[in-house]
């Protein structure tokens, strides 16, 4: 069928729309990477913690749905629309490749059932309720609408639900577990880092906040954090999801006399965004970057090495797109299989999700036997209290839903992000600082 030139131009503002307005929703997803915990901090009065405690419904243990003697199923349920989570299911069947390459899990063969919600929630949901008919588990999945997948588990908890859930309701279920954790509140090591390294200059502290709940929920959190260590923000205004021009904003920021700027609650091509704008008006305050931002692309997008060099990175993950390579084994490993599984594709933060995923599954299902059941790989996930992925993210603790408290210290330099002031990597941290506890958020 031929469409008019109205209807093409139509169809091609709403999906520029759609693009600005998913391009902007990834930092959303992104926070769910730099929230952690103290394990051995109390968790606050209704937190995730108790709802563990549940019983595993005793028909789970006769349910082998998905699984026969040589394969088990896994669903994975992913926004794929203009790729904004392909790395999601490109990391999750990487994984699967790089275990079905030894042999499988017990004898047997993952394969993931990957399907696309296509950024709804109804889809989100039917295709979560399909999959939990045929498949054994969900595994890796990501997507802003999981809470309508959610729905469906909560319905059903013989089901194993081992993703990084960004509805806390679905993060929360009892057979919900995840290789990254989030709680309410924020890592004070970082802060603390930053607060001992510049300690005029957090008086003059700014931050840039997307105007979404869970950026701006996340951006609260830590601002308490910081006020806690003697930090003043003076300016922190949440910007529309589709701006792609900053410098307004640094130029009140320059007239308010800010001396340190966090961009952690903004996905890389919003920060090479403000990057730019920062040099084009001449303005060079010390500028911290998240682990939303670590990317292949940050520095070119931001006008190449000159105009970011001296800019800090802080994360909980190691450096998994390759400058941990020679200390973290697991980093090659990681990139050999996801260039296996996807030839050309450039690793992101959701790959290693789905990667870490799959990983934390696959060690369930080992732990569950040779005749293992739905009702058997909950009851081993509910054992598995200490998982770092050989070190591709600080240790977490998936049974209890606490993340972990360590971190790294990055900064680029001559376009290269290079690790500063962190233990050794071949150390027993692996690299991790591991020095504060974890900041709960109050109200």
């Amino acid at each position: 069928m031929t469409r008019s030139s109205g209807e093409v131009t139509s169809t091609t503002r709403r999906t520029s729309r759609m693009a600005l307005t998913m391009s902007g929703m990834v930092l959303v997803a992104a926070l769910a990477a730099c929230s952690s915990t103290n394990s051995s901090a109390p968790a606050p009065s209704g937190s995730a913690t108790a709802s563990t405690r549940s019983a595993i419904p005793a028909s789970a243990f006769s349910d082998h749905t998905g699984i026969t003697a040589t394969s088990v199923a896994v669903g994975n349920v992913s926004t794929l629309f203009i790729g904004l989570f392909k790395g999601a299911v490109v990391g999750t069947e990487a994984y699967a490749d790089y275990v079905n390459s030894q042999g499988g899990v017990n004898g047997r063969r993952i394969t993931v059932d990957g399907s696309d919600d296509n950024y709804q929630g109804a889809p989100n949901k039917q295709e979560t309720q399909a999959a939990i008919q045929k498949d054994f588990a969900m595994v890796g999945g990501f997507s802003l609408q999981d809470n309508f997948g959610g729905a469906v588990l909560a319905a059903n908890p013989q089901v194993p639900n081992v993703t990084v859930s960004l509805n806390l309701a679905t993060a929360n279920l009892p057979n919900s577990f995840s290789p990254a954790p989030a709680v309410n509140g924020w890592q004070e090591g970082p802060l603390a880092y930053f607060q001992k390294k510049y300690p005029s200059q957090i008086r003059h502290t700014a931050a840039l906040v997307a105007d979404q709940p869970s950026a701006t929920s996340k951006w609260a959190a830590e601002k308490q954090a910081m006020a806690s260590l003697g930090y003043n923000v003076v300016y922190d205004p949440t910007f529309d999801i589709t701006t792609t021009d900053f410098n307004q904003y640094v130029i009140t920021m320059k007239n308010d006399g800010v001396k340190i700027l966090f961009l952690e609650q903004m996905p890389e091509n919003y920060a090479a965004s403000v990057v730019k704008a920062l040099n084009q008006q001449d303005f060079h305050p010390v500028l911290v970057l998240g682990g939303s931002t670590y990317s292949q692309d940050l520095v070119p997008n931001s006008g190449g090495a000159p105009a970011i060099d001296g800019s800090y990175l802080e994360q909980n993950t190691s450096l998994f797109l390759g400058e941990d390579s020679g200390g973290i084994p697991a980093v090659d490993t990681f990139q050999t299989w996801v260039q296996k599984a996807s030839p050309g594709f450039k690793a992101d933060l959701y790959t290693l999700f789905g990667w870490l995923s799959a990983e934390l599954f696959a060690q369930a299902l080992q732990a569950a036997g040779a005749d293992p059941s739905r009702g058997s790989v909950l009851e081993a996930l509910r054992g598995i209290t200490s998982f770092s992925g050989g070190n591709l993210v600080g240790t977490a603790n998936p049974a209890k839903k606490i993340p972990t408290t360590c971190y790294i210290i990055t900064r680029i330099e001559s376009g290269t992000i290079t690790r500063l002031d962190d233990p050794p990597v071949s150390g027993p941290t692996h690299g991790y600082r591991c020095d504060r506890p974890f900041y709960y958020a109050k109200g």
